[in-house]
């Protein structure tokens, strides 16, 4: 959700909801009125001021400032997140070391008794008084569908105001009203910066649980890049959980892996719940561009570690779906099809890859692990935006339980 101001040179606060500056605080000063802090189970106290300022609906700028607000917007995780971009000029906030305190609420249309508030304080750093350029604060929350209206309070130390007012919707296209939202509709939460956060338990359906075994390749999008960005890891993460959530499945193998430094990064066999914690303190030490001289000497050295981890992981054991996960694997040669081929006779289970491309138009040709499954006959999602990974999960959610019951049918000869 950021936009294109925060890539400038400019002093920016993290987002609302960041755990290094956000904390749920009591204002000071004398209560007018107790407000429910929704999801926390507390209250916080609104001074008479406050209160004032954000039931009087006028946009003020005794503080200097330029309110934009986020247009709520579906992301992989397939949650909205809305917010805003606050513009400060420096010389407004220069001299002594100054606070900003920024309190936002909440409210759905649909819930319009039970707002949801936001508090942010943002230390600002002693500045010359002729400073020059702007200070870029943003904040975000996540939505779920519906209607809602935004009260944004900023003030510093001096009780200088600058306030803001807009109303925001959360609304799937019509050729996405299939998509189940993560978040109630009418629900306002913090956003979740951890994506690697436990997953809660899931009821299963009765009987045998199905076993699925997902290959996963954390790398960046832009294989030039040295390290993951949340970007490039969110998807992925949405596939896992996705998967770890259907009721049908109830054995989990992941391998977690990285084909520009050729290994293994984690494994996870046959358990019953996907441990996201452990997988997201595996990953964290990723560095794509990093090879050792060893890994260099070897010719085609990427092309083998995909190679041979295709065969152990086909050869190893047979679940009920193998999957694979990840974005496009550009190698100077494909895998041998005479590696692969005399396992194919082996794969009685469905094969899929979800391959995680934000730019297909850039890199539109097939990719190494592509070109590998068409020998067991696997077929290839191509996922670009939010719609895309909803659909290919369903898909192949929805192949995998079919096939199983038709292998059970043909068990039992009906």
């Amino acid at each position: 959700m950021a936009r294109s101001s925060h890539n400038s040179p400019r002093v920016r606060s993290c987002a609302v909801g960041c755990a290094s500056i956000l904390s749920w605080i009591f204002l000071g000063g004398p209560a007018c009125a107790q407000v429910p802090l929704a999801g926390v189970g507390t209250q916080i106290q609104l001074n008479s001021s406050d209160l004032a300022v954000l039931e009087a609906q006028e946009v003020r700028k005794d503080l200097a400032c330029t309110v934009d607000p986020v247009k709520p917007a579906l992301g992989f995780d397939l949650r909205f997140h809305g917010g805003y971009d606050i513009n400060v000029p420096l010389r407004d906030v220069a001299g002594n070391e100054n606070l900003l305190s920024i309190l936002v609420r909440v409210t759905s249309d649909a819930h319009k008794d039970e707002p949801s508030y936001f508090v942010q304080r943002i230390s600002v750093p002693k500045l010359p008084d002729d400073a020059k350029g702007e200070a870029v604060l943003g904040g975000l929350f996540d939505l779920g569908e519906g209607k809602y209206h935004v009260d944004l309070l900023m003030k510093d130390r001096s009780e200088r105001v600058c306030s803001f007012y807009w109303d925001a919707e959360a609304a799937l296209a019509d050729r996405d009203k299939e998509i189940k939202p993560a978040i109630e509709a009418g629900a306002v939460e913090r956003a979740e910066y951890e994506q690697f956060s436990e997953e809660p338990p899931v009821e299963r359906a009765p009987g045998k649980p199905l076993n699925i075994k997902i290959l996963v390749n954390f790398a960046p999008q832009n294989a030039s890049l040295s390290s993951l960005r949340p970007i490039d890891t969110l998807a992925l993460v949405t596939v896992l959980r996705r998967l770890s959530r259907e009721p049908h499945f109830g054995k989990f193998s992941v391998v977690a892996f990285n084909v520009q430094e050729q290994r293994v990064l984690y494994r996870q066999s046959s358990s019953e719940r996907i441990d996201f914690p452990a997988l997201g303190r595996a990953i964290q030490g990723v560095e794509p561009g990093k090879v050792d001289l060893k890994q260099l000497s070897q010719k085609h050295g990427e092309v083998s570690f995909l190679s041979d981890l295709i065969k152990k992981e086909i050869a190893n054991d047979h679940p009920d779906a193998l999957i694979f996960a990840g974005p496009k694997v550009l190698l100077d040669d494909s895998v041998p099809e005479e590696d692969l081929k005399p396992l194919a006779s082996d794969v009685t289970f469905p094969v899929f890859y979800m391959n995680y491309n934000l730019n297909p138009q850039a890199v539109p040709w097939k990719d190494a692990i592509g070109k590998a499954i068409r020998n067991f006959r696997g077929t290839e999602f191509s996922i670009s935006r939010p719609r895309d990974l909803w659909f290919a999960v369903s898909e192949v959610v929805s192949r995998i339980v079919k096939s199983n019951q038709v292998g059970n049918a043909l068990v039992s000869g009906k």
